[in-house]
């Protein structure tokens, strides 16, 4: 088992995708990246890690593309706004900070 499936199994697995609609899950070594449906943070992305100590970091975040300005033809930066970053978390409390960040349930 990688570190993205511990993370997502600490989640609530499936029950958790289901319920948040979160999808484009991506791994990158201990880290577990995924975007948000709309949700009362206002962040659309979020990134969780396992840190070396067995705690979890939860980055919670809005990015916003650059765009092409037509008339001028300057590109405006990415932006990114944090929403929220939580460090020092247990496995157990995962579930509970998500909830209370976004306001989506992740179980019945």
């Amino acid at each position: 088992m990688n570190s993205a499936e511990i993370i997502l199994k600490q989640l609530g697995g499936n029950k958790f995708l289901a319920m948040t609609g979160s999808k484009n899950l991506l791994s990158d070594k201990n880290t577990l990246r995924m975007d948000l449906v709309k949700n009362r943070s206002g962040a659309n992305k979020l990134w969780i890690t396992i840190e070396e100590n067995d705690t979890y970091t939860m980055r919670f975040f809005r990015f916003t593309s650059g765009k092409m300005n037509l008339k001028t033809f300057e590109f405006s930066e990415d932006q990114i706004t944090e929403k929220g970053i939580y460090e020092g978390i247990f496995a157990d409390q995962l579930q509970e900070i998500f909830t209370s960040v976004t306001g989506l349930d992740t179980h019945l």
